[in-house]
């Protein structure tokens, strides 16, 4: 291993420390931290705590008002509201952080080749990107959506299939910084392969990018798939999720059924900003540019 490339991976060794030293300054990302682990707690250890039947309809149930033996009341058919809290939690969070991981795999591998290569693979494989980021990811969900019933595991690879673009861009832009420096010219000058130089030095030294987007990216697959169960096209019955809760109580709302549409609605937008929370903190402690 040459001197450089020592004291590059030395220097990544000691870097969690002061990261985490310089994150917990920043007390809207730690409590960002703290309110995922809550609802993280909430939705899929409640249910061993608080049981309830949400596969079933029970119609003698329909529409009650919180009370102590149901917490959150129940919907118009018969569900407990707070067990159906906990299990919509669980899939938008679920799908959330899938599919913002998958498209940030994604988004990396392609942003990380596109950049390193350069010439006309770089302008051919952003090109695609270009065109990609031109159509509404949300009018592509709804045109899939219609066409097919995805559950759980489709409404993922279609979230990460067209979140990727971002991502890709980020660490294009990280990747042209990377591939200039010694440690990566040394490695090439040598006779080490485009792979390696990749894989040992343009990735690792783009952790603070694909950290931060990958946090960016699971707060905004959780309000897509928001956005499509709303509009009924999300996963199906019995299956739910927050978006498709509100869909649901919509209507309800109207009659003064509150229990219906507060709880998700303030369960997303609780989550989704604790996510980007977290996104900024983590970027303000990986931006060390200037700190003395």
């Amino acid at each position: 291993m040459s001197v450089q490339s020592a004291g590059r991976w030395g220097l990544v060794a000691q870097f969690p420390a002061p990261l985490r030293a310089r994150f917990a300054r920043n007390k809207l990302a730690v409590a960002g931290i703290v309110l995922v682990a809550l609802f993280f707690l909430f939705c899929f250890l409640g249910p061993l705590l608080y049981s309830t039947d949400q596969t079933h309809t029970d119609l003698t149930q329909v529409n009650l008002s919180p009370s102590g033996g149901h917490w959150l009341g129940t919907d118009a058919v018969g569900h407990d509201e707070l067990g159906r809290l906990m299990y919509g939690g669980k899939v938008s969070l679920l799908v959330g952080l899938a599919a913002g991981v998958l498209a940030t795999v994604i988004g990396t591998l392609w942003g990380s080749v596109a950049g390193y290569a350069g010439g006309w693979v770089d302008a051919v494989m952003m090109r695609v990107v270009d065109a990609g980021i031109a159509i509404p990811a949300l009018f592509i969900l709804l045109v899939v959506s219609a066409i097919t019933t995805p559950g759980v595991p489709g409404l993922i690879v279609i979230l990460g299939l067209v979140s990727w673009l971002v991502p890709s861009r980020l660490v294009r832009a990280e990747t042209l910084t990377l591939k200039r420096r010694d440690y990566v010219l040394t490695l090439r000058a040598i006779g080490g392969s485009h792979g390696r130089a990749i894989a040992r030095h343009i990735l690792p030294n783009s952790v603070s990018t694909i950290v931060v987007a990958a946090t960016f990216q699971v707060a905004d697959a959780i309000l897509l798939v928001a956005y499509v169960s709303y509009l009924g096209l999300g996963v199906q019955p019995p299956a739910t999720d927050w978006g498709g809760m509100l869909s649901a109580g919509l209507t309800a709302a109207y009659s003064g059924r509150w229990w219906l549409i507060v709880p998700p609605g303030l369960a997303i937008i609780l989550v989704v900003c604790a996510f980007n929370a977290i996104g900024d903190g983590l970027r303000d402690a990986f931006d060390v540019k200037g700190r003395g």
